[in-house]
């Protein structure tokens, strides 16, 4: 049984940040894959600062290029919008039957929020939640603490925002050392963010 670890997000622009949680998530637990979800552009909230689906996906396709581990996933692309991550779980389950489990990658920040979800009781009843460390306010909730299928991963914290790099690119800033190569690469030559 593989075990493929979910991590969704915009990935506008993917960032080492993401890379780094990524890997250390794929390396130190016992995920055998983490599978980067590219979160599609929503139609009913269309934001000018989100890319197409495509250049996220392909931005992130070029990121992990050399990281075996390390996939990029369309899956929610064909779903029908607005769209819940219960609903991406089935699709999975029932696209690649057996001999996968998929588990979900969060923040800790997500986690505090996690029972607000949409059938959350029924993710965590099917599958595995790995935490990755986070600064943030609040707490978790108290019921999620020593949940069985939840497992905190001791990754590095990692506070390199999406938004930060757009924001300090269009002022001129550099942010090359922000993004993995072919990501600086593809923005540049794209002249995306400007």
């Amino acid at each position: 049984m593989k075990k493929i670890g979910l991590y969704f997000g915009t990935f506008n622009p993917p960032h080492i940040g993401h890379l780094v949680i990524a890997n250390h998530m794929v390396e130190f637990s016992d995920l055998d894959e983490v599978w980067f979800v590219i979160t599609p552009q929503s139609p009913f909230k269309v934001k000018k600062s989100l890319l197409d689906n495509h250049h996220r996906y392909q931005m992130v396709f070029e990121a992990i290029q050399e990281y075996p581990k390390l996939k990029a996933s369309k899956i929610e692309f064909d779903l029908s919008q607005p769209n819940y991550t219960v609903n991406t779980l089935a699709h999975l389950i029932d696209k690649y039957e057996s001999g996968y489990a998929f588990c979900l990658l969060m923040g800790e920040d997500n986690l505090k929020s996690f029972h607000k979800w949409k059938n959350y009781e029924v993710i965590l009843e099917n599958h595995e939640i790995y935490v990755y460390p986070r600064i943030s306010e609040g707490k978790a909730e108290h019921r999620f603490n020593d949940h069985p299928k939840i497992h905190r991963v001791n990754a590095p914290i990692m506070e390199i925002s999406s938004t930060f790099i757009r924001k300090q690119h269009k002022a001129g800033k550099n942010v090359r050392p922000l993004l993995p190569q072919p990501v600086w690469k593809y923005v540049d030559e794209m002249n995306f963010y400007r």
